[in-house]
């Protein structure tokens, strides 16, 4: 049964799918720097029998799963919203992250060179995450709608891993090249990576980020129809009108 909702007020269900994403961004912006490794049990192409990616791609890949849910509920202009807006708080991030840097420290503060070569580094991924997001998300929201035109409000699934799916790979191959090789050889900020430990970034994160795009889906149904169930049917959506 819907519950009436006061005329301008956010529901629940918006501040929190609102709030997972930016709280994904921002921890995906200052974790991204640190690069993972994880054994296979068994030797794959590209990667071999070690799986290599940035550390923020499981914080990134919710950015994913909290959008495709904000675009099903709400429509892909309110999407695009949420997604353009992100795009800007990126440069909050960074505004944040090199006034710290810049201000003097306290006798009793972490070693400063230590603070900036943690958080410095994140420069590269904000200038990475910066391309690949815009290009990235809103890709995401325009595929997921557009899928919904042709098929209705059925096969969620299909929009949902077709969405992240294509949208993931053009983030991942943006994201890594400009972060890890452009962006530090531009700035002279942290180390350019050889380009053998580039392609094994790229697709040990896009291997992680398709597996979520399957194993999410679940997820992105229970969110939704958890949703309906206490907001009501499908709002209109806005792009239309």
């Amino acid at each position: 049964m819907s519950r009436t909702q006061p005329r301008g007020v956010p529901t629940v269900a918006q501040v929190a799918l609102i709030g997972l994403f930016v709280t994904a961004l921002v921890t995906a912006q200052l974790t991204a720097s640190k690069v993972l490794a994880f054994e296979l049990p068994v030797a794959l192409p590209v990667t071999g029998a070690q799986l290599a990616l940035p550390g923020a791609a499981l914080a990134y890949a919710l950015t994913f799963l909290a959008s495709d849910c904000y675009t099903e509920l709400y429509g892909r202009r309110a999407g695009q919203v949420v997604v353009n807006v992100g795009f800007v708080l990126n440069f909050v991030v960074l505004a944040l992250v090199w006034s710290t840097i810049a201000a003097p420290a306290a006798p009793t503060s972490v070693d400063p060179a230590a603070f900036e070569t943690a958080l410095g580094a994140s420069t590269n991924i904000v200038i990475g995450s910066l391309l690949a997001y815009v290009v990235s998300q809103n890709w995401d929201v325009i595929v997921f709608h557009r899928i919904r035109e042709y098929t209705g409000p059925e096969k969620l699934w299909l929009r949902n891993i077709a969405s992240t799916a294509s949208s993931q790979a053009i983030d991942t191959v943006i994201f890594v090249t400009v972060a890890f090789a452009v962006a530090p050889a531009v700035l002279g900020v942290g180390g350019v990576l050889k380009p053998d430990l580039l392609l094994s970034l790229i697709v040990g994160q896009y291997l992680l980020k398709l597996a979520i795009a399957f194993l999410d889906t679940p997820v992105v149904y229970a969110i939704v129809s958890l949703v309906r169930s206490r907001e009501g049917g499908p709002a209109e959506d806005a792009s239309t009108a």
